[in-house]
C-alpha cells in the first residue's frame, strides 16, 4: 500500500533500522537515531542499486515521488540517474565551489617553500604532472565530489603508458591534496587513500651500475686511452678522486677550493643530502660539505681550471663559460669508453664506497666523504664536516692506490 503523509510523519525510530515501502521503487528508510531518508531502488544491468533522494521533512512525500518519477524516466532512456544527478550538481557549481584544481593549486602554493628548488626537484615534478595528468582529469570536479573510482581511473591512465614511477608519485600527491582539503574544511573523506593496494607493481629498482675493485685497473687504462676531451677526462678523474656527486662537480666554483690547504668546501645548499636539513633547521645552521683533496686531486683541479679558461666555474662550459658542463657529459664519456651499462657518473661513488669498505676503512669516514647520512642510529646527524683529517689520509691512500694500478697497467 502506498505511503501517506500521516504514516511518514508518525514513523518512529526502532532499535533496528527499517524501511517503509511506497511504490515503484520508492521507500522511506528510518534509522535508529530517528533520521528519515528517501531511497529509490531501480534495475540497472541486472543489479538493484539504490540512490538517496534526500531526507524527510526537508523532502516531502510528494517531492520524493516527483524525484522518483524523474529517475524512472531516466532509467527508461538508459541513463543512470545517479550519474545524471552528479552531472547536474557539477554544472550548477559556481565559482565559489572549490574544485580539485583550485585546491591542488592551494596545496602546491603551501608546499612550494618546503620543496627543493632544483631542476628536477619535487616542485617541478609536481607541477609537471598536475598540469599533464591530474588537473586535466579531475580539475573541474568539486573537490568534495571526486570519487575513488575517478581518482583510480586517473592513475590507471598513467600506469597504462608505463610511467609507474610517476603513478606512485601522483598517488602521494593526490593523497596529500585531499588531506589538505580535509584539513581546510573542503571535504570529509579522502578518495585517494589506500590506492597503493591496487597499484600496478613497479619493476625492481635499477641501481646505478658500478665497478668492483678488480675492474679498476682496466678502467683507468680505458680512461687514459679513450678519445675524450681533456676536460672531460679530468672531470671523470676528479669524481674518482673525491667521491662527490656529478652535480657538485659541475656546479663547483673556483672560490670553493683552497688548493694550499687541499680542501674543497661545498656550500650546504648545493648538497642533495643537506637541502632538506636546511629547510628544517634554517640557512647557516648546517655546516658545509668539506672534501679533503689528495695531491692528485689538487693537481687535477688546478689543471682543468686552467684548461677551461680560468673562469668562475672550476670546469667552465665549452661554449658558454658561465654555464657548467652538461649533466650528460660524464655518462657520455663512460659510454664512449665502452662502459655503457657497466658504470655511470653516480656509480663511481658506489665504486669508491665498496672499494674503501673492502680495504677496511672506517664506515663513518666513508659515509662522510660521500656526504651520506651518518650511520649512527642514535645521533642521526649529518657528518659531512667531520673526520676531515681522517678522510684526508684515506683519500690520499685511495689516490695513491689508483696511481699504482695505473702504473701496473
Amino acid at each position: 500500500m502506498p505511503l501517506t503523509d500521516t504514516a511518514v510523519r508518525q514513523a518512529k525510530a526502532a532499535e533496528k533500522e527499517y524501511s517503509m515501502t511506497d511504490a515503484s521503487g520508492l521507500s522511506l528508510f528510518v534509522a535508529p537515531n530517528g533520521t528519515k531518508s528517501w531511497h529509490f531502488r531501480f534495475s540497472w544491468h541486472g543489479k538493484q542499486p539504490r540512490m538517496s533522494l534526500g531526507t524527510y521533512p526537508e523532502i516531502t512525500l510528494k517531492e520524493a515521488r516527483e524525484q522518483r518519477d524523474q529517475a524512472r524516466a531516466l532509467v527508461a532512456k538508459g541513463i543512470d540517474p545517479r550519474l545524471q544527478r552528479r552531472k547536474e550538481r557539477r554544472a550548477a557549481a559556481d565559482s565559489s565551489v572549490k574544485t580539485f584544481e583550485v585546491v591542488a593549486n592551494e596545496w602546491y602554493a603551501f608546499k612550494l617553500p618546503r620543496w627543493a628548488k632544483s631542476k628536477r626537484g619535487a616542485a617541478n615534478q609536481a607541477q609537471l604532472y598536475l598540469d599533464k595528468d591530474l588537473v586535466p582529469s579531475l580539475g573541474k570536479i568539486p573537490i568534495a565530489e571526486v570519487t575513488r573510482s575517478e581518482v583510480l581511473a586517473t592513475l590507471r591512465i598513467i600506469e597504462r603508458r608505463g610511467a609507474l614511477n610517476v603513478a606512485r608519485k601522483c598517488r602521494t600527491w593526490l593523497n596529500e591534496i585531499f588531506r589538505f582539503g580535509i584539513a581546510s574544511g573542503y571535504l570529509e573523506m579522502n578518495p585517494a587513500s589506500d590506492l597503493d593496494i591496487v597499484a600496478a607493481k613497479e619493476p625492481p629498482e635499477k641501481h646505478n651500475p658500478m665497478l668492483r675493485q678488480h675492474e679498476l685497473k682496466a678502467f683507468l687504462t680505458a680512461l687514459r686511452e679513450a678519445d675524450l676531451k681533456d676536460y672531460t677526462r679530468s672531470a671523470v678523474r676528479l669524481l674518482l678522486l673525491t667521491g662527490v656527486r656529478t652535480i657538485e662537480l659541475r656546479s663547483a666554483t673556483i672560490d670553493q677550493f683552497d688548493f694550499d690547504g687541499a680542501l674543497w668546501t661545498v656550500p650546504a645548499g648545493t648538497v642533495k643530502q643537506l637541502k632538506k636539513v636546511i629547510r628544517v633547521k634554517g640557512e647557516g645552521v648546517v655546516p658545509p660539505y668539506l672534501v679533503p683533496l689528495s695531491r692528485q686531486a689538487v693537481e687535477e683541479a688546478r689543471k682543468v681550471h686552467q684548461m677551461t679558461g680560468r673562469y668562475k666555474l672550476l670546469i667552465a662550459g665549452r661554449h658558454e663559460p658561465t654555464k657548467p658542463i652538461s649533466d650528460g657529459t660524464v655518462n657520455m664519456a663512460l659510454r664512449r669508453m665502452g662502459y655503457e651499462g657497466r658504470l655511470t657518473g653516480h656509480g663511481i661513488r658506489a665504486t669508491i664506497s665498496t672499494a674503501l669498505n673492502e680495504m677496511g676503512y672506517n664506515e663513518d669516514w666513508i659515509e662522510a666523504q660521500l656526504s651520506h647520512a651518518g650511520s649512527s642510529k642514535v645521533r642521526k646527524t649529518y657528518n659531512h664536516a667531520e673526520y676531515v683529517e681522517q678522510r684526508r689520509g684515506m683519500m690520499q691512500d685511495w689516490a695513491d692506490y689508483l696511481d699504482s694500478l695505473e702504473s701496473e697497467a
